[in-house]
């Protein structure tokens, strides 16, 4: 079932999403060669609870982490580990949730660290850029296809690959809610989207093939080709004429502004 929310409950989501960003832009300031992603795991918990939030992501079905951080050709869910240190050139994609009054939050951004090469910081390019020309396809009287195609053909005009067995999804009162949001699809079909919708959209985007495996702890997903993957997601609320975007990367991108990190 489709939940369509009211101004005062998408009103709570952004709350949600405010406190995920400033939570995101916290890591930021910390991420460099040697840091591992358990410190950047234990910091967004600390940081969150501090701010009246809960990890939304935190037992969500088990998951044993506050966050997700996937390197390099880890696609999503990378399970936070002391034996996982980041090093010059990496990419670290960092998903995290938040909860709090009734309210899920969630929001993913693809960081470097360090220098990275140029065909890799051309790949996050690309994944971020899509992720808007998504957004700008969750109005009302779209479809959901709408999204899904705005995102595969921008991704796939510059030769890369969309993923498939993983999706966007509807956010709300539970993590995840009815529609699902492929960033695949055809435009025109679908459902068609409603104001009051809210919506996680997430792109994730492969240098190489679009196929993917997962690893033994449950969790994480690679590249099949060990090529590289990024990932970047906003929530939104769909709106007649323009999506209004719930979560934020200002925050974010304001540490960046500053740091030798900043290349996207």
């Amino acid at each position: 079932m489709i939940f369509l929310k009211t101004d005062e409950e998408i009103e709570l989501l952004r709350e949600s999403n405010r406190i995920l960003g400033m939570t995101l832009a916290e890591l930021a300031k910390m991420i460099a060669p040697g840091v591992t992603t358990l410190q950047l795991d234990k910091r967004a918990y600390e940081f969150i609870k501090d701010h009246g939030g809960e990890p939304g992501f935190l037992n969500y079905d088990g998951y044993p982490n506050s966050i997700c951080t996937s390197v390099n050709e880890q696609v999503v869910h990378g399970i936070p580990s002391d034996k996982v240190v980041l090093k010059e050139g990496d990419i670290v994609s960092i998903d995290g949730g938040v909860y709090k009054n009734g309210f899920h939050a969630d929001s993913a951004y693809t960081f470097c660290v360090g220098e990275v090469a140029p065909e890799v910081l051309a790949l996050l390019r690309t994944t971020k850029e899509a992720l808007y020309k998504g957004i700008d396809e969750a109005v009302a009287g779209h479809r959901i296809g709408d999204i899904g195609y705005a995102i595969q053909s921008y991704c796939e005009e510059r030769g890369y690959s969309v993923v498939r067995e993983m999706v966007g999804h509807g956010i709300g009162r539970d993590m995840h809610e009815a529609p699902e949001v492929p960033n695949y699809g055809r435009r025109g079909n679908g459902i068609v989207l409603k104001s009051g919708m809210t919506l996680a959209i997430e792109p994730m985007i492969n240098m190489g093939r679009r196929h993917l495996y997962f690893e033994d702890d449950g969790w994480t997903t690679r590249t099949l080709d060990r090529k590289p993957s990024a990932h970047y997601e906003l929530s939104v609320a769909v709106r007649k004429g323009k999506a209004d975007i719930l979560s934020t990367f200002e925050y974010i991108e304001e540490v960046l502004k500053h740091s030798e990190n900043s290349k996207v």
